[in-house]
């Protein structure tokens, strides 16, 4: 078999088998709803923190404020599916295009721009937007939320189930779709962008334009995140998208390793676990959780994968290795 589809399969393999085999435990009840639950806002977690490592990890432009962006996503997706009857599945895929029209309006004045500078535009235009939910009533709520936002399922007792597996099915989608881009002449502009930006424009690569390219993409990976955290949660309040969210998905970049795309998934299920495993020291899991990623960040500054990536591809070929030697 060619090499290309032989690895293709393979990855399209490991991928169905992500989703699967935890949805038939989850269903079978040897994965109970609690850890469900968990797995599944970890999934929503890796998507968005995906599309900030392709900005901020792989095209090297500190962004600040892709809370911003999720909520948008979140607000579009549930409007349109309350007020407009739009299905769930094409609701998501329009947060998606509205989050990545917002990037590409706010992108184009503020990629001329670079290092701190951005990080504190992007940053106002995260908190830009929280305000402008909270002041819009009669579309969002308001302070006092969007309620009866509709879940992935009417019926309560397959919710985690389905809720699972259309997050974790996204994320796959949305793994693949990544690593093929930045496998891409496309993907290569943007991480010599990283690189060196003035050797990148010296060799003829645009530099604004791939930057841009780099910013729409991500908002809009970060509007789908969004329209999944709405139909998850079934309740939006614009306190659930403030500057410390922003600070958290950076918290899991830098953790699974800046430009690491599968490091970035690990950090993101790890993180999210953490957070709950430790929710029985109540206040002083205020100051635990802050010290284990202070150790962490001591002892491997690079994350867990540093710029590496994780391939299934080798971990396949190493299963059977052992079983060729024998032969």
């Amino acid at each position: 078999m060619n090499r290309k589809y032989r690895n293709a399969a393979i990855l399209l393999a490991f991928g169905v088998v992500a989703v699967i085999l935890p949805t038939f435990l989850i269903k079978a009840e040897i994965i109970d709803e609690y850890t469900a639950q968990i797995l599944t806002l970890a999934g929503i977690n890796a998507i968005i923190a995906m599309s900030l490592n392709l900005i901020s990890g792989i095209c090297g432009q500190l962004a600040l404020g892709h809370a911003g962006f999720m909520a948008i996503g979140a607000y579009t997706a549930a409007v349109f599916t309350m007020k407009a009857g739009v299905p769930m599945p094409a609701a998501i895929i329009s947060a998606g295009f509205v989050s990545a029209m917002f990037g590409f309006i706010i992108g184009f004045p503020t990629l001329k721009l670079s290092g701190d500078y951005l990080a504190i535009v992007t940053l106002g235009f995260g908190e830009i937007i929280r305000v402008v939910m909270t002041n819009l009533k009669g579309i969002t709520g308001g302070a006092a939320g969007l309620k009866g936002v509709p879940n992935f399922t009417k019926d309560i007792l397959a919710q985690p189930t389905v809720s699972f597996a259309i997050v974790t099915g996204t994320l796959v989608l949305v793994l693949a779709a990544l690593t093929n881009f930045l496998n891409s002449s496309y993907g290569r502009a943007i991480i010599s962008i990283r690189e060196d930006p003035i050797a990148a424009s010296s060799n003829g690569i645009p530099v604004f334009r791939y930057k841009m390219m780099a910013f729409t993409i991500s908002a809009f990976i970060a509007g789908i995140a969004g329209g999944l955290y709405a139909f998850f949660f079934g309740y939006l309040n614009p306190t659930m998208f403030t500057f410390l969210k922003s600070v958290d998905f950076l918290i899991i970049v830098v953790l699974g390793g800046m430009g690491s795309i599968t490091g970035t998934i690990i950090a993101s299920y790890v993180l999210t676990y953490l957070q709950e495993l430790l929710r029985f020291l109540k206040d002083y899991r205020l100051v635990i959780y802050p010290l284990i990623l202070i150790l962490i960040m001591l002892f491997r500054p690079k994350g867990l994968l540093g710029r590496a990536e994780f391939s299934f591809v080798a971990l396949f070929d190493r299963i059977r290795k052992p079983k060729e030697v024998r032969k």
